[in-house]
């Protein structure tokens, strides 16, 4: 059974999103994300600055098995990328949940709300 933390948002493409105390968003891939890719190797992250819409592709994680887009859970901008995460990709398979992967931007809070609570994203991969 995947790490589900309740107090994080998600997305049906297995993205976590944590609400930062300004408003802006942390975004990650969940544990069951990690789990199905299996040994990450390679990450490809977006540039600060880089505008992004709901549900675009903005990143690549890449394990032994394959290569996977990352997706921006709303429409905002980006404001860093994590290198760290860049350097050591597999650190997202120690811990998905502490290895963020970029943050970003919210052009509206009411898009954020839409996102999946943790029980929602349990119910999502049960039914996968």
């Amino acid at each position: 059974m995947s790490n589900i933390p309740a107090d994080l948002k998600y997305t049906q493409s297995h993205e976590w999103i944590r609400i930062e105390d300004d408003g802006s968003l942390t975004i990650g891939i969940t544990d069951h994300a990690q789990e199905a890719l299996g040994d990450v190797v390679f990450l490809e992250l977006p540039e600060a600055g880089r505008s992004v819409d709901a549900g675009e592709a903005c990143a690549v994680i890449e394990s032994v098995k394959a290569a996977s887009d990352i997706y921006a859970p709303v429409a905002g901008e980006i404001v860093a990328a994590n290198q760290d995460a860049v350097d050591a990709p597999e650190s997202v398979n120690a811990d998905a949940y502490g290895n963020w992967l970029f943050k970003l931007k919210p052009a509206s809070t009411a898009d954020v709300e839409t996102l999946m609570d943790a029980a929602g994203y349990a119910a999502e991969i049960a039914q996968a």
